[in-house]
């Protein structure tokens, strides 16, 4: 058995070798753009070089206030291929709120997506911490700012590719913000370790469970909890990968599922419901998919059956926490259609502890029959 730290950038470099052709695809204005894995690899990993030339080391932080796309995924694994740790930044949040755990987590640099230019240069303004901003998504920057760079030419003029990994996998990946639903929020931290589990956990056969013929539209936001480690489960099995970019309304997510010819789609319920609503107005139909994958909220049964009959697909509920990077327990895929559904059962590598409102643990499963 080949012995190494179990480092997050590995994925990535599965990808890269054995499913390079495989595709990142971003949605678009107008066209969408797509790389391989094996061209995204490299750009990622020329981005750590620069990141490393700003002075940054180790364990210093990185935050992106971004929406899905491939330049947020390059972003990723560029900070933790060498040992950066990446912070999420929820752009629905105030700028207020963000400067507080900008300031907690001491980000040195914030990368920033297509039309948060202006969030991104208030928190400049108002966060020592940080030095610099990296626009995404081919935002460019304005004439005597120094400390603003553009992705596209930083990887021109400061580039270079340096080795990754090289690092205890106890070592700090990621840091996010829960949502604050019982306190103010609490900063979460994601060790490469863990992270890697997690996807090993998520691609189990009665988890998410991703191969390589999934086209995979993630819908959560990579800011949520990791995009429920999708990012790292996809190039890990060479699935190919469709980012909405900050568009999640029904016609969008139609005109890519019908174009991309996605096998599998993830995110919260609203979501589905703005699908749901455009087909039934519009008569479209969603022949390829074969799976939703919910959590995030609670689902009506009612809105359950809509999503399997209307779709055609398999529903897989979920439950989950940041806390838990972050699946906690998903229905398995094999649930027939109409079956009753939970928040279904943890994966292996997973364990929870069921109690009722006294604290008395409640049965798990049915005992096991005599033989």
């Amino acid at each position: 058995m080949q012995d190494y730290a179990l480092t997050v950038d590995r994925f990535l470099d599965h990808g890269a070798k054995w499913h390079g052709t495989a595709q990142v695809v971003t949605a678009g204005a107008e066209t969408d753009q797509a790389i391989g894995y094996a061209d995204l690899r490299p750009r990622a990993n020329r981005l750590s070089g620069a990141l490393l030339d700003f002075g940054l080391k180790p364990g210093d932080r990185i935050a992106t206030l971004a929406w899905n796309t491939q330049h947020h995924v390059e972003v990723w694994y560029a900070a933790m291929g060498v040992g950066l740790v990446c912070h999420t930044l929820n752009p629905r949040l105030t700028v207020a709120h963000l400067a507080a755990m900008v300031a907690k987590a001491d980000d040195r640099v914030l990368a920033v997506g297509a039309g948060l230019r202006d969030m991104a240069e208030a928190l400049l303004d108002a966060c020592p911490s940080l030095e610099r901003l990296i626009l995404l998504d081919g935002e460019t920057p304005e004439a005597g700012r120094p400390e603003v760079s553009d992705l596209e030419g930083l990887l021109a003029t400061q580039g270079r590719a340096v080795p990754w990994g090289q690092f205890d996998e106890g070592a700090l990946a990621g840091l996010c913000f829960t949502s604050g639903t019982t306190g103010a929020p609490k900063g979460v931290a994601y060790t490469h370790r863990s992270n890697y589990l997690h996807t090993l956990r998520a691609l189990q056969a009665d988890s998410i469970a991703l191969t390589s013929r999934d086209t995979v539209l993630v819908a959560v936001p990579m800011f949520h909890a990791n995009a429920w480690g999708l990012p790292f489960a996809a190039p890990a099995v060479g699935a190919q990968l469709v980012l909405p970019g900050r568009a999640t309304d029904g016609a969008s997510l139609a005109r890519l599922i019908d174009r991309h010819r996605v096998t599998v789609a993830v995110g919260v319920p609203t979501v589905w419901l703005g699908l749901l609503d455009h087909l039934d107005a519009t008569g479209g139909e969603t022949p390829s998919l074969e799976r939703v994958i919910i959590g995030g909220s609670s689902c009506p049964e009612s809105l359950l059956r809509r999503m399997e009959t209307r779709f055609g697909a398999t529903v897989q509920t979920s439950w989950g926490m940041t806390e838990l990077s972050p699946l906690g327990a998903i229905s398995p895929r094999s649930d027939a259609p109409g079956a009753a559904r939970g928040s279904g059962r943890p994966p292996m590598g997973l364990d929870l502890l069921l109690t009722d409102a006294g604290g008395a643990p409640c049965p798990t499963s049915a005992t096991p029959s005599a033989t």
